[in-house]
């Protein structure tokens, strides 16, 4: 999508995912087929793509690939054609950002190791590389071009480490002039056509966020969201007359809906609801379309409408599978989206407005696997230990049935409140492959099943949303294809921590544990946050809890000091540069239960940081989790 991405929300904070009618029942056995198993090398050698940019004339897409083993800048025609680098780094990953208006500059972001302080350069078209942004630790994000392409505002902490001043860049001499000094640790959310208004948003708790509007003109800030009780507010886009903001809530709803701000009269009004929350909503480049992202049942449907008519925009048939991160160009005439299924990695598309069918820029899957070896989703629902509704997202492997019983796995995702969806993942269909089930287990807390659903874990960690997961593992153990005495539990940062907690809490329930860069101790965490989330500190202690007042609860929810009692093997994966949980807090629970006797397998990237970019720590990484698993889980479960 064309928003600026950033952790508006606590829950969002590491990372970077309802209909409440029960279907309890597994999805019926498809006729079996017989398995091949592919490696680690196999499924790495898919392509992970994102990203979307139309140069100046439109015939080409500007986009990031780590098709050369770390994410690069690449473009390609939109006639189609092999993509071709625009940047070459071997050693820190490369988000490209945008070609420049008028002419085929390329700005793009880097940071160091995996340490996400990112800046922001520009390849000229001499092919020379500049830092717009240098200095040491600091941290920039790209804003948006002007309207006339002759500006673009940055998002940069140099200042203050804490808070993100906004710039405007001449783009042609790239003179840098403030803009909006933030001292209010408020977060950027648009800036109109016109300059007169810039909208911010401010986190106060987890569940509870506001909305300023600045004006540039008399210098003044203005409450735009005054309610009562918690609701989110999160500003969406102006519109291109500089006459509304377009925003999110889901204040007096249970799901988020777009409202309108009159800047004249200061009217609000609804403009789209949804039977699920509204992700975003952007204006084309002139303002002829307005696109909207629907979060329904783990994945995104978008819908385009006319903004003359107020009509939806038919759009071709499409390829099954999700459709993301919607571009559509300058000009209007095109749009440029991704595909995701869980069979089919994410792949670039163009689309003529008008056209019969979209045209696939990118293969992304690897040539050495078929297809149809790989195990399509199901969204699936259990009721928890209270009666709650837990949806999830389940893959069967073939070769798994009643008479050949596999392990399995609860996967945890990040957050606290992200949101396991429906879409392709190496690691989970590598474990597929190799005879694991795999639950995707979307427990209380979670994204994108309501305000309610979101909001009933809150100082509840290590208690409600871990009882979840146990009652994950009696479902797994229900199905007859599953082998209720080899169950594990996997998941990465918050999902890590959960990992983490079910050892230590529920130490008799699951037979190994895989943490992937988790949360060991909530208060040395708490305490070593980025100073670049200051804007959200306050809702994320709001969220799990103050270091200073609540320690003693923090202590008690922090598995490093129940790790005595973890008794079940245990592998740990992390990066060394990682900024939101760093290497002591896995350093720490890896020697605690090492003295336990129990076994430990602990495997540290010295050029990661929160997570995997580079294709070979990916290969290091999967291969040692599944080598793990074949001898803890597979072969050397203990029966409950």
């Amino acid at each position: 999508m064309t928003i600026l991405i950033r952790p508006a929300s606590v829950r969002s904070w590491m990372i970077a995912l309802a209909v409440l009618g029960l279907a309890i029942h597994a999805p019926e056995a498809a006729e079996r087929r017989p398995a091949k198993l592919y490696t680690i090398e196999q499924f790495m050698a898919t392509t992970r793509v994102g990203g979307a940019s139309f140069s100046p004339r439109e015939d080409r897409i500007l986009f990031s690939s780590n098709e050369s083993g770390i994410f690069n800048v690449y473009s390609v025609d939109v006639a189609g054609g092999k993509p071709r680098p625009v940047t070459r780094s071997k050693s820190d990953t490369t988000f490209g950002v945008s070609y420049f208006p008028r002419d085929e500059r390329v700005l793009y972001t880097r940071d160091q190791g995996g340490n996400e302080l990112n800046h922001l350069y520009v390849m000229g078209q001499d092919g020379k590389e500049r830092d717009l942004t240098p200095g040491d630790k600091l941290k920039a994000e790209f804003a948006g071009f002007t309207h006339d392409g002759a500006g673009f505002h940055v998002l940069i902490n140099d200042r203050d480490p804490r808070f993100f001043d906004l710039h405007r860049f001449d783009a042609a001499s790239y003179e840098r002039v403030l803009v909006y000094q933030n001292d209010g640790g408020f977060e950027f959310g648009d800036i109109s056509r016109d300059g007169k208004w810039i909208a911010l948003n401010k986190p106060e708790a987890s569940s509870d966020s506001n909305i300023f509007l600045w004006s540039t003109i008399a210098k003044e800030m203005k409450l735009l969201s005054s309610h009562d009780g918690q609701a989110t507010y999160e500003v969406a886009s102006f519109d291109v007359d500089s006459k509304y903001l377009y925003y999110l809530t889901n204040d007096g709803s249970e799901f988020s809906v777009v409202r309108r701000y009159d800047l004249a009269t200061g009217a609000h009004e609804d403009v789209e609801k949804a039977d699920w929350d509204i992700s975003y909503t952007v204006f084309s480049h002139e303002g002829k379309y307005r696109v909207t992202g629907i979060n329904e049942d783990g994945r995104t449907r978008i819908k385009v409408y006319d903004t003359r008519s107020g009509a939806q925009v038919p759009l071709p048939e499409m390829p099954d599978g999700e459709i993301t991160s919607v571009k559509i160009s300058n000009s209007e005439k095109r749009m440029a989206f991704y595909v995701n299924g869980s069979r089919s990695p994410n792949n670039l598309y163009v689309y003529g407005f008008g056209e019969r069918a979209a045209t696939q820029l990118t293969d992304t899957l690897s040539r050495k696997i078929d297809r149809e070896d790989l195990v399509e989703s199901e969204v699936v629902r259990f009721p928890s230990f209270d009666g709650t509704p837990i949806p999830n997202i389940l893959y069967k492997p073939h070769q798994a049935s009643p008479g050949s019983k596999a392990p399995a796995l609860v996967f945890v995702h990040g957050g606290p409140g992200g949101q396991t969806r429906v879409g392709y993942s190496a690691l989970i269909q590598y474990l597929v492959n190799h005879g694991y089930v795999v639950l995707g287990i979307n427990n209380r807390g979670s994204s994108g099943y309501g305000k309610t659903f979101f909001t009933s874990d809150d100082g509840k960690h290590g208690r409600e949303p871990l009882w979840d997961c146990v009652e994950a593992k009696k479902y797994l153990a229900s199905l007859p294809y599953v082998d209720g005495s080899r169950v594990g539990i996997i998941g990465g940062s918050y999902g890590g921590y959960m990992v983490l907690a079910a050892l230590a809490y529920k130490p008799e329930v699951f037979h190994v544990g895989v943490d992937l860069f988790g949360v060991a101790n909530w208060i040395r965490t708490l305490e070593s946050i980025p100073p670049y989330w200051e804007s959200f500190r306050k809702a994320l202690y709001t969220e799990i809890g103050d270091p200073e007042r609540d320690a003693q609860k923090l202590r008690e929810t922090s598995p490093l000091f129940a790790a005595e009692k973890i008794r079940r093997p245990l592998i740990v994966l992390q990066g060394a540069n990682d900024p939101r949980v760093i290497k002591p807090e896995s350093d720490d629970i890896v020697a605690a239960v090492q003295k336990n006797g129990v076994p430990v397998e602990y495997v540290v990237f010295p050029d990661e940081g929160h997570g995997f970019t580079k294709k070979k720590n990916e290969i290091e990484g999967y291969r040692a989790i599944l080598k793990f698993l074949d001898a803890h889980l597979r072969n050397g479960a203990r029966p409950s």
